[in-house]
């Protein structure tokens, strides 16, 4: 159900102010939510109600927008993998309410695919439920199809839906967070200028400039900026198979408020706040870097499971999708460039099964590419054109690299003399024609640190250990500038 139903269904709107709306949005572009507000038709706080919605707990088997047999065969390969014979424990499995679990057996009833082996305790209010030969053949040719077992999947079309309401564009990032997120950094005020607008715009981004200078450390800062929570499935449907898109790698799960810990009885559940096939997360933030190739922007069929494993930018919806050491990939840049003109235009991407199927899916996510190469080398002017944003990350000025040397001394407990300072600043860095970097006053003390720390003596600088640090980093500026 797209946002625009979701506002007709709640009679927020009527469908001639939708139409007016899209009109609107047709010829000026930009998010109907938007114009629904500036025409009038609602209050941004409406809407804000709206977008901060969770997804709903099913109340039915049609409502779960998945096929009945399909919930059969689950609940069959649940009760034949596991083990589980009670409606709670196979409610919990399967992360569907226990009043359409009970639904489901009673089909399987019917159908002679489940018996009642009586009840799992004295007081009789839980009943025992066991696969019949019938059903246990029915699991195995489930299994056949599918071996995954665990929280039943949710629909494309409620992926959608929730995906459209948690958009990455929804969230506005402030000044203030911007520049609490980055103060680890010394950046110089332009940076943080243009880069506010660029992230709250959801297009894409490039950073680009000279080796070690902060351009990976900026797109990681981005994503902890953001502090809205969404919701992430662990799984979806598509044609009757399973799409993994929940990874505890990259997905952080948001714990819940104090109010939403319900309570209830032993044979009762507390009331959900949410449907529990979802779980609640952080906006994720996904770093690839040189091994990132086409086939990884693919599904991945396990040919064991038959069941599939989304791709990274699936994985990163709602969140930050870093480029990082754009042009060093396996993959040529004008092919990955090519790969996603689609989906950076228009924000959906598609997707095909080994079936053959193809489907489209929202490509909702804050791209950033991040690159040492040059931006006319990795990409025509038409590309160029579609990135909307493009900062240079530049070498930082002698003030902010006196600045951040003085930094990083301090959290290192290092006494920065300017004797030290300047030596390498008018001495060091002339002779030998090396270029400061945002990234030599750690690389420098930490080298300090590590020898003292060998001769077993307080860290502190001498002469030799500044000059064992510096040819060192003589050594690493060399190998880049091949």
């Amino acid at each position: 159900m797209s946002l625009a139903k979701v506002l007709l269904t709640k009679n927020l709107i009527d469908q001639e102010q939708l139409e007016t709306a899209v009109l609107r949005q047709k010829m000026t572009g930009g998010r109907l939510e938007d114009h629904l507000v500036t025409l009038g038709f609602l209050t941004r706080e409406q809407v804000g109600v709206v977008l901060q919605e969770p997804p709903p707990v099913p109340q039915s088997i049609q409502q779960t927008g998945l096929d009945t047999q399909f919930l059969l065969r689950t609940v069959l390969k649940t009760i034949f993998v596991i083990g589980l014979e009670t409606i709670p424990d196979i409610a919990r499995q399967v992360a569907l309410p226990r009043r359409i679990v009970e639904d489901l057996l009673q089909m399987a009833r019917k159908e002679s695919l489940v018996e009642v082996r009586g009840a799992a305790d004295a007081s009789l209010a839980v009943l025992r439920y066991a696969l019949t030969g019938a059903g246990r053949e029915r699991a195995q040719e489930a299994l056949q199809r599918s071996q995954y077992v665990g929280p039943v999947p949710v629909s494309l079309a409620d992926y959608r839906t929730q995906v459209q309401k948690q958009t990455v564009t929804n969230e506005r990032i402030t000044s203030e967070a911007l520049a609490r997120i980055l103060s680890h950094l010394v950046l110089p005020p332009d940076v943080l200028r243009q880069l506010g607008p660029a992230v709250n715009s959801g297009k894409p981004i490039l950073l680009y400039g000279p080796p070690g200078n902060g351009k990976t450390s900026i797109a990681e800062a981005v994503g902890e900026a953001f502090q809205q929570i969404l919701y992430i499935p662990y799984c979806i449907e598509v044609g009757g198979y399973v799409i993994k898109i929940f990874d505890p790698v990259v997905h952080t799960p948001a714990p819940l408020p104090p109010a939403a810990n319900g309570t209830g009885s032993p044979l009762t559940l507390p009331q959900a706040e949410f449907d529990a096939r979802w779980v609640r997360c952080r906006r994720p933030v996904i770093i690839a870097g040189g091994e990132l190739t086409l086939d990884m922007l693919d599904l991945r069929l396990d040919s064991v499971s038959h069941d599939y494993e989304a791709p990274l930018q699936v994985k990163a919806t709602g969140g930050v999708f870093v480029i990082d050491d754009f042009g060093r990939q396996l993959v040529r840049p004008r092919d990955l460039l090519n790969r996603w003109i689609v989906p950076l235009e228009k924000k959906v991407d598609y997707l095909t099964l080994h079936t053959g199927k193809k489907f489209d899916i929202p490509f909702d996510e804050l791209v950033i590419f991040s690159t040492n190469l040059a931006p006319e080398d990795l990409m025509d002017a038409a590309f160029l054109r579609r990135i909307h944003y493009k900062l240079l990350i530049g070498l930082p000025s002698a003030e902010d690299y006196t600045a951040l040397f003085h930094r990083v001394c301090a959290l290192r407990g290092l006494e920065l003399t300017e004797a030290v300072l300047s030596y390498i600043q008018n001495v060091f860095y002339s002779e030998t024609r090396t270029r400061a970097a945002a990234f030599h006053p750690k690389f420098i003390v930490e080298h300090v640190i590590s020898s003292c720390t060998y001769e077993g003596v307080t860290p502190r600088f001498t002469e030799a250990t500044l000059k064992d640090a510096l040819q060192n980093l003589l050594i690493v500026d060399e190998k880049e500038e091949e």
